[in-house]
């Protein structure tokens, strides 16, 4: 008996390119999930890193032109009252030592922040591979978990732009600090310095913009469900908070 072979459609063609770094950056603001899953396929991570850095130099100079670097050491000293008030006790020429020395560590850091947040970024990503990893079984690599990491963190971006431009425009000069630079969060309802503000800073517009796009990256590339990866980012941001917290009631 003789069989005829039935013909089998082929299967679709995969597509052999993706995005383009330009394309990812733009889709995490439209269509995250498209930035997200092209990360399985490349895990590259610089262009959005360099787009950071430029526009971290860029406030660095608006500060610099607008502020002053002894206006923002005297603001950021304002977050730390028992080291303020230790200083205000010191003899004038030992104080203006001090003073000093804080204003030119402030300057080198904020000069130096593209290659400390990329640290930063690193540690994330190596905490959140290894939750994902050890804790719920996934197989992510430290490549990807970076790539998320760094494109979660592009709403940033937004952030320090408007702090430009209120700072170009003359608005919260005398009150600037890098870590609280637009009123962006319930941290206006609580005294400087204290605990409680600590904690309402992190009640920031952006960090939750940040942290859900960080939940929809790393369920991407884990294959883990979404609420999964978020819980866990959220988790590791409320532990991080927490310790601020405490650190803050401890030396003010």
């Amino acid at each position: 008996m003789s069989t005829t072979a039935v013909p089998t459609a082929p299967p679709p063609e995969q597509p052999t390119g993706g995005l383009s770094e330009a394309q990812r950056i733009i889709n995490v603001f439209v269509a995250p999930s498209k930035t997200f899953n092209d990360i399985r396929r490349k895990s590259s991570w610089w262009a959005p890193w360099l787009l950071m850095a430029v526009m971290s130099y860029c406030m660095v100079e608006t500060v610099s032109a607008k502020v002053g670097w002894e206006q923002v050491n005297e603001n950021q000293l304002k977050m730390r009252p028992r080291q303020a008030q230790q200083l205000e006790s010191a003899p004038p020429a030992q104080r203006d030592r001090q003073m000093a020395m804080m204003t030119t560590m402030t300057k080198g850091i904020s000069y130096a922040f593209p290659i400390i947040s990329l640290l930063v970024f690193a540690i994330i990503a190596l905490l959140m591979m290894a939750t994902m990893n050890f804790g719920a079984g996934a197989q992510t690599r430290f490549g990807q978990c970076l790539a998320v990491t760094i494109y979660a963190g592009l709403p940033g971006l937004i952030k320090s732009g408007l702090a430009i431009l209120l700072l170009l425009l003359g608005v919260g000069v005398e009150s600037f600090t890098f870590q609280n630079p637009i009123a962006s969060n319930a941290s206006v309802f609580a005294t400087v310095g204290t605990p409680l503000y600590a904690g309402l800073s992190a009640l920031d517009v952006f960090n939750i913009w940040v942290l859900l796009l960080a939940g929809i990256g790393f369920s991407a590339i884990s294959g883990l469900k979404r609420s999964t990866t978020t819980a866990m980012v959220f988790g590791w941001y409320i532990f991080s908070t927490l310790i601020s917290v405490g650190a803050t009631a401890m030396f003010s």
